[in-house]
């Protein structure tokens, strides 16, 4: 891939797209290098999308890591998810998730709601 962007269909045209890239790294914004890199960096990130795709977390662990990112403790989540038994239970798994508190996990920890909303199984 001499400088020559093209789709990446292989494993070796990805490995010359990461190199491509490495060189242009340093490139300016709005310079034909800059535009180039831009191009293959949307190539790049279309590949690795298709070939190595990354599954989301559960909805349990998405907001355990928020917890712990954000510092917080389950007292901090009562405002969020009601009282102090349901977050216990909602953390332990022993109950689901409402849709009440799927908005609100979302936009008060700014986890996506596409994580939240996911079935998985509480603990009887």
């Amino acid at each position: 891939m001499k400088n020559e962007i093209k789709l990446i269909k292989t494993e070796k045209d990805y490995k010359e797209a990461l190199k491509l890239a490495d060189k242009l790294f340093d490139a300016k914004p709005d310079t034909p290098d800059g535009d180039k890199l831009d191009l293959l960096v949307t190539l790049i990130e279309l590949y690795e999308k298709k070939n190595f795709p990354i599954e989301n977390p559960s909805p349990l662990a998405a907001i355990k890591f928020r917890m712990e990112q954000l510092n917080l403790s389950q007292t901090d989540l009562i405002p969020i998810i009601g009282s102090k038994s349901k977050v216990s239970e909602v953390l332990s798994g022993k109950r689901t998730l409402s849709l009440n508190m799927i908005r609100r996990l979302s936009s008060e920890l700014d986890i996506p709601a596409e994580v939240l909303i996911q079935p998985y199984d509480a603990i009887a």
